[in-house]
Order: structure tokens, then sequence, then C-alpha cells
């Protein structure tokens, strides 16, 4: 099957299917720890690498390959390295391609624990990172260092839907000869292709919108053989593997993506738009709003604004907490990416561990709210809502 020649949709569901000797028109799952060889030969073979093939499922399942394949097809990548969570890929990508001594420019506008992961533990091992503006490419220029080696961007960011400008981004990183690496967790393959801007590596929680169903963990790093080759190797020796089961479960759920996404962001567009309208409500962030600062390049660099609507509510936190316990239809959890909606407060939950003066410079107010839009009515959304206001 030639994946250059079909649609996101086809992918999808075709991409990545190998048929056991069964032929079942379901995929099959291969819950097993280890692989039996015809011969010490062969065994010697595979661990060399001499031979392709599956030898022990901490870094090789024919269930997880499925996942990775099916990934990199929609995504445009030559490879595709499967983790067992978001968190576990962001920490792949900067223990298996960097040194000690070298230097990270990250957005200051990226998930709490993304944050911490810099700051706290990765930064024990000699990495320094440098926190600048997601939406200003002068920034990035001007925290260049000679030991600079990446560039790390949620775009649209969490929670308050920033967009960077992924190509002038990559282009600064290029002549900076470092990589610039993009959480899509956000838009997914379907709205946004990172690698068609110019970026070199993309993450992804596929906990979220790729499994959409809220039911496991998991993670991927996509990107060129050569460079995906160190988040490999990481991932062979340490092992924080995405098993099996999830693969399926991920790769099952990844058959809906294009129509869930689409749908997402329609309910979440007539969301935002009722939101503005609402006088309890001081300000909506969502990228498909005209009044969103960067509505011209969400809308070059994505298909539409996605699903995720972060809104400041007059009153502050009182209000907030107040709205977010009066609802009863949508599900108060920090997740997001479920055909479930999900409400969250992030300045007491997602963002916490942030010091105020973080979350300060990061937009993050004590009356912000997100809401990830799922699939329900969207009439039924806003009376829940009203609830609250």
């Amino acid at each position: 099957m030639s994946d250059d020649i079909l649609h996101p949709e086809t992918l999808a569901i075709r991409s990545g299917i190998h048929r056991t000797p069964y032929n079942e028109h379901g995929d099959a799952m291969y819950l097993t720890s280890s692989f039996v060889f015809d011969s010490a030969a062969q065994a010697a073979a595979r661990f060399s690498g001499a031979e392709p093939g599956m030898i022990y499922a901490r870094f090789t399942n024919p269930s997880v390959s499925v996942f990775e394949e099916r990934l990199a097809a929609l995504e445009g990548a030559e490879r595709c390295v499967a983790f067992a969570s978001g968190m576990a890929a962001i920490l792949a990508t900067v223990m298996g391609l960097m040194r000690a001594g070298e230097h990270i420019v990250a957005s200051r506008s990226i998930f709490g624990s993304t944050v911490q992961l810099f700051n706290n533990i990765i930064g024990k091992f000699g990495v320094e990172t440098t926190f600048v503006s997601p939406t200003d490419p002068e920034e990035w220029r001007a925290a260049v260092r000679p030991n600079t080696r990446l560039f790390f961007i949620e775009s649209p960011s969490n929670p308050l839907t920033e967009v960077s400008d992924i190509a002038a981004l990559a282009a600064i990183a290029k002549d900076a000869g470092a990589w610039l690496a993009v959480d899509n967790c956000f838009c997914t393959p379907i709205l946004q292709k990172p690698l068609a801007l110019g970026a070199d590596i993309i993450i992804h929680s596929a906990t979220k919108y790729l499994d959409g169903q809220g039911r496991v963990l998991g993670g991927a790093v996509l990107g060129n053989k050569d460079l995906m080759e160190g988040v490999y190797t990481f991932l062979r020796t340490a092992g924080p593997t995405l098993s099996a089961f999830n693969a399926w479960v991920l790769f099952k759920g990844m058959e809906t993506l294009d129509l869930r996404m689409r749908q997402h962001s329609e309910n979440a567009l007539e969301l935002a738009r009722w939101l503005e309208s609402q006088p309890q409500v001081a300000r909506v962030f969502y990228p498909g709003l005209p009044s969103h600062p960067q509505h011209a390049l969400a809308m070059r660099q994505q298909v539409t604004g996605g699903g995720i609507v972060a809104f400041e509510l007059k009153g502050g936190k009182d209000a907030a907490w107040r709205l977010i316990d009066a609802t009863r239809i949508m599900s108060i959890t920090a997740n997001l990416g479920d055909v479930k909606t999900t409400i969250t407060h992030p300045a007491s939950t997602t963002h916490s561990r942030m010091t105020p003066e973080q979350r300060a410079t990061a937009g993050i107010g004590d009356g912000l709210i997100r809401i990830a839009v799922g699939l329900e009515h969207v009439d039924d959304l806003k009376s829940d809502l009203l609830r609250g206001m």
C-alpha cells in the first residue's frame, strides 16, 4: 500500500496493518513479553541487528509497531518511537539526543509538568533551559547560545492556545544548529503537520486525542530515521515502554481521529463564540476566533482551531471554582482529548506546581478555565456552563 497517495482518513484506518497467517480482519493484539527464535544463530542475528524482527517487548512488539507506523504515516515522518506516556516521550527526546552542558530554549507557555521536567529533572543532569515567549521569534533568536541544541514548543499552547510560528522558529533553530520539537497534542496530524512546516521532531501525548476516549496512556516521538535512532536507543535501554494492549487501544482509536477532530473543532468554535457573548466572561482564548492574537497564523498553520477553549471569568478563583462545581455534564478532570467534555482550573491543577510568578508570566490567572470540548451537543454544554454563571 502506497501511503503517499492516501488521504488521512484512510491512513488512520489502513496504515501499519500486518495480518497473521490467520488473515484476520480485526487487528491482532500481541500480549507477550518475549519472542522465540528458530535457532541460536537467528537469536544472535536479531540481537546484533543483522536480521530484523521481534526480540523483547521492552523495545519490539508488533502491536506497538502498528501504532508507530500508523502515526508516522499520518505525520509524514520517517520513523515513530512509542512510549508509555507523553511525558516519557519528552524525557526520551532530551535524554536520547542531548548531552550534559547543552542548552534548551523552550516556550514559557507549556504544560506545567513539562516545565518541572526541564527545570527539576533534566536540569540536574547539566542541561539548562531558557523560557521565552511562544509568539515572539526574536526572543528565541536572542536566547540562542553556542551550546543550544533544542527548541521546544506547544502550538497551540496549554492552556491559552497561543500559536507559535513554526516555520519562523524552524528557520531560527536551523541557523543555530538546533532541532525544533513541536508538541502536536492539541492539533494531531489531522489539523497540523509540523514537519511540513520545517520542524525536526514531533511529540505526542497519545493519551489525549489519539486515543480519544480517555482509556489508556501513551506517547510518541517522530522525526527522521537518523534522529530517531538516538530516541529509540534510550527506549531500548531505559524501558519507558508502551504496552501492547495500550498500543492496540490507541491505534484502534485513531481510526476515528479525522471525524473526531473535525467535530471537536466545530463544537469548540461554536462554544467559544457563545462564551464571547457572556457578560461574566472577561476574555476567550481560541485560535478559531478573529479576536485571538494569532488567528491569522493559526488559520495558515492549522486546518481548524482545534478542540480546546480557555476563558477568563470575572471574579477570579472563587467565580471559576463556583462555575466548575455547578456543572453536571462536563467532567471535572485535567485530562483532555476525550469524546466527553472536560473542564479544569489550570492554576490549581495542571499548572499548580509552577510558582505564582511563573503562572503570571505565562498569563495563567486565577479566573482562567480550560475546556476540552467533547462531542456532546453544544447546546447542552452551554446550558451546563450557565448553571454556574
